[in-house]
């Protein structure tokens, strides 16, 4: 079951649901450092892990697939892990082969802006920026109720 937590902040700077997250560079960790704006004009599904996290390791299977099946058309998935050690996640994400946008979050700013206080968490994003939803815990995003509830907050068929 898809959980989901109100709009209660939690971390210093968290930007609650229904809110505009603020435009933050993201250092790469797979790709080059972007600003979190270029992902504007898609809606935006952000994942917070972390390499010695069990519930995000268990969780990343079902993300990878669906952003195979569908990140780039209707929307766009990410990664950030909040790994006090680089190195650590970029084996991660080599090892298990994840080949969605990966950031490395250096100094706590996109975790605490996000509400990361528990791991795994990922965020529904809008087009724009505001936050839609928080889901804490793994999850099985390839699931029917995951595909439902993306096509009900992004207000797309899948």
């Amino acid at each position: 079951m898809l959980a989901s937590v109100a709009a209660m902040a939690g971390t210093p700077g968290e930007v609650p649901v229904g809110e505009v997250l603020r435009d933050v560079p993201m250092n790469g960790l797979s790709v080059p450092a972007k600003k979190l704006s270029a992902y504007r004009g898609k809606p935006l599904i952000i994942n917070v892990w972390a390499s010695w996290c069990g519930p995000c390791r268990q969780e990343m299977p079902s993300l990878m697939r669906l952003a195979g099946r569908h990140s780039g058309k209707q929307f766009n998935v990410i990664g950030i892990s909040t790994d006090d050690y680089p190195e650590k996640a970029y084996s991660f994400v080599e090892q298990t082969g994840i080949t969605f946008d990966n950031f490395i979050d250096r100094k706590l700013q996109l975790e605490n802006m996000l509400g990361a206080n528990k791991l795994p968490l990922t965020v529904l994003v809008d087009k724009n920026g505001k936050v839609l939803s928080k889901h804490y815990g793994a999850q099985d995003w390839a699931s029917d109720e995951a595909i439902r509830l993306i096509e009900r907050s992004f207000k797309i068929n899948m």
